[in-house]
């Protein structure tokens, strides 16, 4: 048995556990928030067998899309104390994804 912890963006949430749900699997969802940008995002825990983490991917993989925003950022100063923002494209979302081996598994 495996446990999957995917960091997902929070607009993937719903869709992404829907899906998950449909396909059998189990999910426990948390509410996160991601260092970069202190943007949102969730965090799911899903117990899996050995033989379903591929497949799992997938349905992640498949909800899961990089995108790209626009931002603003005050990298440096142009005069003393004062920043001027500019506008700057990231690529979010997507997932990151952990396979955690499972030593114990109880279902009480």
């Amino acid at each position: 048995m495996k446990l999957v912890i995917a960091i997902i963006q929070d607009e993937d949430t719903a869709n992404l556990v829907s899906m998950l749900t449909e396909e059998g699997f189990r999910v426990t969802k948390l509410a996160s928030t991601g260092g970069f940008l202190k943007s949102g995002n969730t965090t799911l825990l899903i117990g899996v067998d050995d033989d379903k983490v591929e497949a799992l991917v997938k349905v992640i993989e498949k909800v899961c899309r990089p995108r790209e925003v626009t931002t603003s950022v005050a990298p440096m100063p142009l005069v003393e104390e004062a920043y001027m923002p500019y506008p700057y494209n990231i690529k979010i979302g997507g997932a990151t994804i952990f396979v955690l081996d499972v030593d114990r598994y109880e279902r009480i």
